[in-house]
C-alpha cells in the first residue's frame, strides 16, 4: 500500500464524517461501498491467519526458536494488557465519571450475553474437533491453534522446502488479494463511517460525557506515552517513526472497528513498510487480533467502575483487583470483531456482582469508543511485532 493510498483512506475518515452528519438520510449509497468493503475483508481474514500463522512457525529453524518466539510474544501481550487495566482504573478514581450518573434499567432485553465458561471449557475451545469446520465458521483460536501445531510438526521434517514454498506462494498471492481490496478502502472507509455518525450523530458522546472522556484519554495514554515507552526502552526504536509506517492499517482499524477485518492491512504493512520479518510478523500479529486487546481491556475496566459508581455501589480494593484481573483475561477472549467488549464485560461485571443493566446507558457511545480501542489494539499489535521482532533477532543461524 502506498503513501498516496494511506492519505485517501485519511480523506475516507473525514469526508465519512461529514457526509453522515450532513447527509444522513441520504446515507444508503455510500453505506453500500462500506459494508462491501468489510466483507472483502473479511473474506480473506480466515485464509490468511491459517497460512500466515502456519509460514510464520513452519519458516523457523528449530522448535527451540518457536519457543522463544512464542514465550516473548505471550509475556509482551500479557505485559501491556495489565498496563492498560491499570491505566484505566487508576482514571477512573481520579475522574470519577460515574459520580452523579442515573442509570437506567431500560432496555435490557437487548444486551448481549456471555455464555458461562472454566478455564478447562476455553482450552477445550482452543482445539478444533475439525479444522475444516473451524475454517468454514470463521473460529480465530482454533484456526491458530491448529496451524500453529501444523507448523511446528512441518519443522523437523527432512525435506520441508516444497511444503513451505506452497504456502509462501499461497501467502503472497492472498497479499496481492489484499491490495486490490484495498483500492475500495477510501470509499468505503467513508460508508463506514458515515453510517455511523448517521444513526448515532455527533452528539452522542454528550449524555455521558466524562465516561467517555476518561475511556479515550486511558486510550491516548496508552497508545501515545505507555506503548512508545516499552518500543523504546525495550526494543531502541521510534514509535513515531513506526505510526508513520503502519497509519494506513490504524485508519482501517478505526473505520471497521474490528481487528480481524484489519489484519490484512496490518500484515502488508507491518512486513513492508516498518521492515518486520515475515515469519515474525505472520506468528505475532494474527495471533494478536485473537488475544492482544489492550483497548478491550482498558475500556472493560473504565466501564465496570462507570457503572458502579453511577450506581453508587464502592467497591473493595479485592474486588477491584478482581476486575483488574477478568478484564485482562476477558481481552483475551474477546473476538477481533466490532463491539465484541461488550459480550465480554458481562464477565467483568458478573464477577464482582455489578448490575448488568448498566450495560443499557454506555451502549449509545459504545460504537465510537468501540472505534477507537480497535485503534489501539491494533497499534498495539504493530508495535508487538517490532518488538518482538528484535527480542529474537536473529531468528536463522542457531539452533
Amino acid at each position: 500500500m502506498g503513501k498516496r493510498l494511506t492519505l485517501w483512506i485519511g480523506v475516507g475518515v473525514l469526508g465519512g464524517f461529514l457526509y453522515g452528519a450532513l447527509l444522513p438520510r441520504w446515507i444508503a449509497p455510500l453505506d453500500f461501498f462500506g459494508d462491501l468493503f468489510l466483507a472483502l475483508l473479511n473474506m480473506i481474514v480466515v485464509p490468511l491467519v491459517a497460512v500466515s500463522v502456519f509460514l510464520g512457525v513452519a519458516s523457523l529453524e528449530s522448535l527451540g526458536r518457536l519457543r522463544d518466539l512464542g514465550l516473548k510474544t505471550f509475556l509482551y501481550y500479557l505485559a501491556t494488557t495489565s498496563l492498560a487495566v491499570f491505566t484505566g482504573l487508576v482514571l477512573v478514581h481520579l475522574i470519577r465519571p460515574g459520580v452523579g450518573v442515573a442509570l437506567s434499567a431500560s432496555g435490557t432485553a437487548s444486551l448481549p450475553t456471555a455464555q458461562g465458561w472454566t478455564p478447562r471449557d476455553f482450552v477445550l475451545r482452543l482445539v478444533p474437533t475439525n479444522p475444516l469446520a473451524s475454517l468454514a465458521r470463521g473460529e480465530i483460536l482454533p484456526i491458530i491453534v491448529f496451524s500453529l501445531l501444523l507448523g511446528a510438526a512441518v519443522i523437523p521434517v527432512r525435506d520441508r522446502e516444497p511444503v513451505v514454498r506452497f504456502f509462501q506462494g499461497l501467502n503472497d498471492a492472498i497479499l496481492t488479494l489484499t491490495g486490490w481490496i484495498m483500492l475500495l478502502a477510501p470509499v468505503g472507509v467513508a460508508g463506514l463511517v458515515a453510517a455511523v455518525v448517521a444513526e448515532k450523530g455527533l452528539a452522542v458522546l454528550l449524555p455521558i460525557f466524562r465516561y467517555a472522556l476518561t475511556v479515550i484519554l486511558g486510550l491516548l495514554i496508552h497508545a501515545s506515552v505507555t506503548l512508545p515507552l516499552v518500543l523504546a526502552l525495550l526494543g531502541r526504536r521510534s514509535a513515531l517513526g513506526l505510526f508513520h509506517q503502519v497509519k494506513g492499517a490504524l485508519a482501517v482499524a478505526f473505520s471497521t472497528a474490528s481487528s480481524s477485518a484489519t489484519l490484512p492491512v496490518t500484515l502488508e504493512l507491518v512486513e513492508k513498510e516498518a521492515g518486520v520479518r515475515p515469519e515474525v510478523a505472520g506468528f505475532v500479529l494474527p495471533l494478536g487480533a485473537t488475544i492482544n486487546m489492550d483497548g478491550t481491556a482498558l475500556y472493560e475496566a473504565v466501564a465496570a467502575l462507570f457503572i458502579a459508581q453511577a450506581y453508587g455501589i464502592s467497591l473493595s480494593l479485592p474486588a477491584q483487583a478482581v476486575v483488574f484481573l477478568t478484564a485482562t483475561l476477558a481481552a483475551i477472549g474477546a473476538a477481533g470483531i466490532p463491539s465484541a467488549g461488550l459480550v465480554t464485560m458481562t464477565l467483568v461485571l458478573k464477577a464482582v456482582g455489578l448490575p448488568l443493566e448498566g450495560i443499557g446507558l454506555i451502549l449509545a457511545v459504545d460504537r465510537f469508543l468501540d472505534m477507537l480501542r480497535t485503534t489501539v489494539n491494533v497499534w498495539g499489535d504493530c508495535i508487538g511485532a517490532a518488538l518482538v521482532d528484535r527480542w529474537v533477532n536473529p531468528l536463522r543461524g542457531s539452533s
